[in-house]
């Protein structure tokens, strides 16, 4: 199949993300009613709801109140688009493609949310954990290995906010945490938490220097570790393989 409809199709799942997006913020049922204009609140027609083609035909404007259109939806279809299509890059037509475009689907409405909302929500962790579960062992993933990553990603922030007293973290994290496991198994829930923390660090310490933040900020980390899940369930593997002969060397 050319990569072109993976990449279509991704868009059309895209436009759905924004409107669980949308909903999950306005507590809306994500079914019902029909997608509408967020500010006039009139229907919205098939072909003004094309991903990124209506956005850009109607000047990020709604056709009837001339309401400004938010970037983040070209955006999120873009990036479900580019999600999908990598995935099948990656993986072809399998059940690796498949399990990688559905977490990851998941993964940009947490990384979305959090990074406008600074929340991880249950209404989006518990299917996702769920989901995880289920696609993990029907392609063969070990039930230990998943028990065992659910207790070292949920164990890992737990232990944090413990300490802390919940200054460091919050329970959105343990739970995002225990989402990865799930996703990931033991071996590679590691993987994704290092390079949660080092790209969480080096754009920290480029936003101090930038004076965009101070030390004492919130950062929305369910970002990092949204982007790290991803970037692991794609090279996981390589990425650990690197790192030991790195360290055989």
């Amino acid at each position: 199949m050319p990569v072109s409809i993976i990449f279509i199709f991704g868009l059309l799942i895209g436009s759905f993300l924004n409107v669980v997006l949308h909903r999950l913020q306005t507590e809306q049922s994500i079914i019902w009613p029909a997608s509408h204009c967020p500010t006039c609140k009139k229907p919205i027609n098939w072909y003004d709801n094309i991903p990124i083609l209506s956005f850009i035909v109607l000047k990020a404007k709604c056709r009837h109140c001339h309401g400004q259109i938010s970037w983040q939806y070209p955006l999120v279809e873009l990036a479900t688009g580019i999600i999908s299509a990598w995935a099948y890059c990656r993986f072809g037509w399998s059940g690796d493609f498949f399990r990688t475009a559905i977490f990851g689907g998941f993964l940009l409405i947490i990384f979305v949310y959090d990074l406008r909302y600074y929340l991880i929500l249950d209404q989006v962790i518990i299917p996702a954990m769920v989901t995880a579960l289920l696609i993990n062992l029907s392609l063969g993933l070990g039930v230990w290995g998943m028990i065992i990553g659910f207790a070292i990603g949920g164990g890992f922030f737990l232990a944090q906010f413990v300490v802390s007293s919940g200054r460091w973290i919050g329970g959105g994290d343990i739970r995002l945490g225990a989402l990865m496991g799930l996703m990931l198994g033991w071996k590679m829930v590691l993987v994704a938490l290092f390079l949660a923390y080092f790209s969480g660090a080096i754009v920290g310490i480029i936003l101090i220097l930038a004076g965009k933040k101070k030390m004492s900020s919130q950062i929305p980390f369910g970002t990092f570790l949204s982007i790290a899940t991803f970037l692991t369930l794609l090279f996981g593997q390589p990425l650990l393989n690197w790192y030991l002969n790195l360290i055989n060397f």
